[in-house]
């Protein structure tokens, strides 16, 4: 099988794994209920995607690595894994948050921060991420699609997965540019995961079970939800300082 199937392959299968890493993780550690992560509105998440792939390309260069012991070259494919993922988590961060007025995540109390974006905590989850791809996934990987490329159901799944994942990136993102817009017009940044908490308290409120997918969309005009959120998280007395807009001097 050739790079681009398998790097499709491993794509597909770290961002539905990584969805379903993330839902149990804020269940049962910092939501504390059933959240569906990430601005997209099926269960995949982009970013689990792309690591699962750089672990990949990674683990095939480690013949390549000037260390003759060989758990020290493992150590050190592993620290380089790391910091290849938190590298590509605060690129994604950035990007969202530049060009879309949008965090999707928030370390700011995290110890060693950058903008809030990445930490050294979660860059130490990432390496041991990377141990047990290494030692449970990866020697497998290859055997593991030339079985699936002889059932023409792999090539359906695959195809289906992308054909839906297009389709949701492109109606997610229209959600996000109306975010954007209501964003740069008010100065804030929005926080996805501080959004959507309102919305599931909203839901409470009005006695009705919360959504897991389109769990932000509520029925009522997204300007109208947006506006409730500036006012509850941006007045005066509880002003996210952190996460206001610079504004444009005038001339």
């Amino acid at each position: 099988m050739n790079l681009f199937l398998t790097l499709a392959f491993l794509f597909c299968i770290g961002s539905v794994l990584g969805w379903g890493l993330e839902v149990l993780f804020r269940r049962f550690f910092s939501a504390h209920h059933w959240v569906n992560p990430g601005f997209l509105v099926g269960p995949y998440l982009p970013l689990y995607g792309s690591s699962l792939c750089i672990l990949y390309l990674l683990a095939m260069l480690e013949p390549l690595i000037p260390v003759e012991n060989a758990w020290g070259r493992k150590l050190l494919l592993f620290v380089l894994m790391a910091l290849a993922i938190t590298l590509v988590e605060y690129i994604a961060g950035l990007i969202f948050i530049r060009g879309m007025k949008i965090k999707l995540w928030d370390y700011s109390e995290r110890w060693g921060n950058i903008q809030g974006i990445i930490c050294p905590l979660f860059s130490f989850f990432w390496a041991i991420l990377s141990a047990i791809y290494y030692f449970l996934i990866h020697p497998h990987i290859l055997s593991a699609l030339h079985w699936l490329a002889e059932n023409l159901a792999f090539s359906f799944c695959i195809g289906f997965f992308y054909g839906v994942f297009v389709l949701d990136l492109a109606y997610s993102t229209h959600f996000m540019v109306k975010i954007r817009a209501f964003a740069a017009e008010s100065g804030i940044v929005v926080l996805l995961e501080e959004f959507r908490e309102d919305v599931h308290e909203a839901f409470r409120n009005h006695r009705k079970k919360p959504r897991f997918f389109f769990s932000m969309h509520t029925g009522k005009p997204l300007r109208e939800i947006l506006e409730q959120y500036r006012s509850t998280h941006f007045t005066s007395e509880n002003r996210s300082w952190k996460r206001i807009l610079p504004q444009k001097k005038k001339k």
